[in-house]
């Protein structure tokens, strides 16, 4: 093999795990599902790429007086300037999100790894007996 033919073969497979490492990284689902929760922030920050960015609180228990007592933040990001709209006017309220994981953030895409791409508000709780 030629010094030629090695230098053309080492380079067509650095640019080939280079590709295969920023489709991992970035653009393949690692996971997606739902999140529910009450809408406690929704924000459009960044010092270079602004983004939209929000906050999930998942209640965990609850007292009588629909208190939440035991919560875990969810936090995400928004690509979508249409749904980050219906976002900013749904805050305050309980949600239903649609996510997904990728293994990477991107600064133009996001703060988190977690991208929503639709919401449902969530249906009201009927009180128990």
């Amino acid at each position: 093999m030629t010094a030629r033919k090695f230098l053309y073969w080492t380079i067509f497979i650095l640019i080939l795990a280079t590709a295969v490492f920023i489709y991992w990284k970035f653009i393949f689902t690692y996971s997606e599902g739902n999140r529910s929760g009450l809408l406690q922030k929704f924000s459009y920050k960044g010092a270079i790429f602004k983004t939209y960015e929000g906050e999930l609180i998942l209640s965990s228990i609850r007292s009588n007086q629909e208190v939440t007592l035991a919560s875990e933040k969810f936090l995400f990001s928004v690509p979508d300037k249409a749904l980050a709209e219906m976002l900013m006017k749904l805050e305050g309220t309980m949600v239903i999100l649609h996510y997904r994981e990728k293994n990477g953030s991107l600064p133009w895409r996001g703060e988190t790894v977690y991208l929503v791409d639709s919401v449902t508000p969530a249906p009201e709780a009927t009180p128990g007996p």
